[in-house]
């Protein structure tokens, strides 16, 4: 049965590579971007040759409107919905001290209330098709990001919300996880790669050394809790960070050496 989903942040990204990964296993996809209708039609463009179906839909998710109005295209246009993939997410950079608070509530507003609203509007369509929900978070939304103003804040109420939804929802079959991507090359990221001696120290950060990149690090987790393989997890965070957030203890200075 082909599987019909809704992918927000769809234009760029994790967003794009995750539309074009399912696309290409057959998924009809409805691609929902803020801004960026070009790309969007790129998306469409790389998707068709393997014989993937992408429906792109333009929708600023800051507005409360927008995640009913998108899911209901959505559903008219490929009658239901079998998943939502909620990517979309925004930064504004500032310490807390000095955030404004249209900027939290912004920040709010797109990392938080549109995955929650999105889920709401769908739920209706995924009880029907015992579907799946999968939110795209961060690792700062399990580890402090200071500086990175209610980024941190705002992720970590997104992980909250999908263990909450996982729990209200499991008896109607439908299931709720989360990726949070860790340092990744993307089109947002792409002028601090470009500076080498950059690259080579966040690298130097990462155990498994490299960056990741959106297709072969996370969109195939998200193609596997989709997927009926992933059928027994609900309520999860898959951290996709190359072991980055465990490397604390090792940076701790004094260590006991090992005896033999």
């Amino acid at each position: 049965m082909t599987m019909r989903v809704l992918v927000t942040g769809a234009s760029r990204g994790i967003g794009r590579a995750i539309c074009l990964r399912l696309a290409s296993q057959g998924a009809q996809v409805a691609a929902c971007g803020s801004a960026h209708a070009d790309e969007l039609d790129a998306v469409i463009a790389e998707a068709a040759p393997h014989g993937g179906h992408v429906l792109p839909l333009l929708g600023n998710l800051a507005d409360p409107a927008t995640p009913t109005s998108l899911v209901d295209q959505a559903v008219a246009a490929f009658g239901g919905l079998d998943a939502v993939v909620s990517n979309a997410g925004v930064s504004r950079p500032s310490t807390l001290a000095q955030l404004e608070i249209e900027d939290w509530d912004f920040l709010f507003a797109v990392n938080a209330r549109a995955p929650w609203l999105l889920a709401k509007a769908a739920y209706p369509a995924l009880r029907e098709s015992r579907g799946r929900l999968v939110a795209v978070a961060s690792m700062s939304g399990v580890q402090p990001y200071p500086g990175m103003g209610a980024y941190s804040p705002s992720k970590a109420a997104l992980l909250m919300l999908v263990r909450t939804l996982a729990q209200e929802w499991a008896a109607d079959g439908i299931r709720v996880n989360a990726v949070s991507p860790g340092l990744i090359h993307t089109a947002l990221t792409a002028k601090v790669y470009a500076d080498a001696p950059t690259k080579a120290a966040r690298e130097a950060l990462v155990p498994i050394h490299h960056i990741g990149d959106p297709d072969a690090d996370i969109a195939g987790i998200v193609s596997f809790l989709l997927a009926p393989d992933a059928g027994y997890i609900t309520g999860q965070n898959i951290l996709a960070d190359g072991g980055l957030m465990d490397t604390v203890h090792g940076l701790i200075p004094g260590r006991p050496a090992t005896e033999r």
